[in-house]
């Protein structure tokens, strides 16, 4: 009977946190001058933070709650005690299986013809979607456009967190689906270890979407491919890794080559010098954020063997859950349904908008699974160069000769970096054969 109501205790314990922190939401927005908050970036990312909020807390505390009082080791569950084991409980790491690897015909041995065929799929896909993506993005964030209807009304778009919202359904949608299709490790993960990286995965969106309002698209995508310089960084941090002498060499040029940019960039200024350290402050936060993500999947692969698509839906699930708790708190998930109708061709965009970024999702995983990282890394560094392209010439963004020179510097050292870590692992691959030989 005690147990029982143990459950019942659980619940009782998560609804009324999960109210009362809702209503304390309720209250920070009538305190708060909306003017301000649309004004600042900072809080704006106060309040979103306050939302996801209502779902940390109260999950906190039932995982506290769980493990002091073995809620899980009891016989007779129900059906909340397996839904709480499945969120909270610790499942043993399975075994490592490479299911990607050798039940997917993917990476059987095809013909030259084919595989150039792939090849193509992949490259094309890829570069389609987050050509496309990068564009739409632009678009929206920096008011490169207003949007109009029939009755001639004219507004612009400002919510960075509903298109955060709308690109993770409908990536959370496209991997169920893959799921529900397609064969995958069983799943050990306890759901709540998605958590972490799902809010950092949201952050680092919010931010690269705010950062576009105070910096220019192709001082973002260069700044994006400069990133491993803080992934390096939060890798001696979380997983104690080791680097190769080169490894420091060129994350050195890449950070050379965004000095150049940055500094000799001015002929795109958008703003007074308090916005370009916004944007500046902004960019930083996504490549700390986006750095954690990218580590925190990594302990998470290694340790439970779960297939990209699983980690794709269960990163999205939370990412969807977080999104839409804080928007409804702040009365704007209803707002931007409103100007999605008001102005269809907003709404045309964003669907465009979350459907190349779930797709190129997919095209990620297909093209690692099919040709290994180093393809990919060469395929994203080219599309990286397009984005710059393109964005210059769509909206007209000027380059000094320095600051074109400081795009090549990056570049150079990006491709630099490729061709050693492929020279590398061939060297030890060598020897590793001729340790087994003799």
């Amino acid at each position: 009977m005690v147990r029982r109501y143990q459950g019942i205790l659980l619940s009782a314990l998560i609804v009324s946190l999960f109210f009362i922190l809702y209503l304390m939401m309720q209250i920070i927005k009538t305190v708060l001058i909306q003017a301000a908050v649309e004004e600042s970036w900072l809080l704006r990312l106060c309040v979103n933070l306050a939302g996801y909020g209502c779902i940390l807390i109260p999950g906190f505390v039932a995982y506290k709650y769980v493990k002091s009082t073995d809620y899980l080791e009891r016989t007779d569950l129900g059906s909340f005690g397996r839904f709480v084991k499945l969120c909270l409980g610790d499942s043993c790491p399975d075994l490592p299986k490479s299911v990607e690897s050798t039940s997917n015909p993917l990476v059987q041995n095809h013909s030259q013809g084919k595989r150039a065929l792939q090849l193509l799929y992949c490259f094309g896909g890829l570069q389609t979607s987050y050509l496309i993506w990068g564009v739409l993005q632009e678009k929206i964030m920096t008011q490169a456009s207003e949007y109009y209807n029939a009755d001639d009304e004219r507004a612009n778009f400002k919510d960075s967190e509903f298109l955060v919202f709308v690109n993770r359904v409908l990536a959370f949608a496209f991997s169920g689906i893959h799921l529900m299709f397609t064969k995958h490790p069983r799943h050990n993960c306890p759901l709540y270890k998605y958590v972490y990286c799902s809010l950092t995965n949201i952050l680092s969106s919010w931010c690269q979407y705010e950062a576009l309002k105070f910096v220019t698209f192709p001082t973002q995508v260069l700044v994006k491919a400069s990133k491993i310089i803080p992934v390096m960084i939060m890798g001696k941090v979380v997983s104690k890794k080791k680097f190769e002498y080169y490894e420091y060499v060129t994350a050195v040029m890449m950070s050379i080559g965004m000095i150049m940019f940055l500094l000799n960039n001015g002929g795109d200024q958008k703003g007074v010098k308090e916005t370009t350290v916004s944007g500046i402050v902004l960019m930083a936060m996504y490549m700390t954020m986006d750095s954690f993500t990218s580590n925190w999947q990594s302990k998470l692969f290694s340790t439970y063997h779960m297939s990209s698509v699983q980690m794709m839906c269960g990163v999205n699930l939370f990412s969807c859950l977080f999104t839409a708790v804080s928007l409804v708190s702040q009365g704007s998930l209803f707002k931007s349904f409103l100007f999605m109708s008001k102005f269809p061709s907003f709404a045309l965009d964003c669907f465009f908008l979350s459907l190349c970024s779930a797709s190129g999702q997919l095209f990620i995983f297909y093209t690692i699974a099919t040709f290994g990282p180093v393809v990919f890394v060469i395929i994203t560094t080219l599309r990286q160069v397009f984005a710059i392209l393109l964005s210059c010439i769509i909206y007209d963004h000027h380059l000094s000769a320095l600051a074109a020179f400081g795009v090549s510097v990056v570049f150079i050292a990006i491709f630099l970096r490729i061709y050693c870590n492929q020279r590398l692992r061939n060297i030890r691959k060598q020897q590793l054969r001729n340790v087994c030989q003799g």
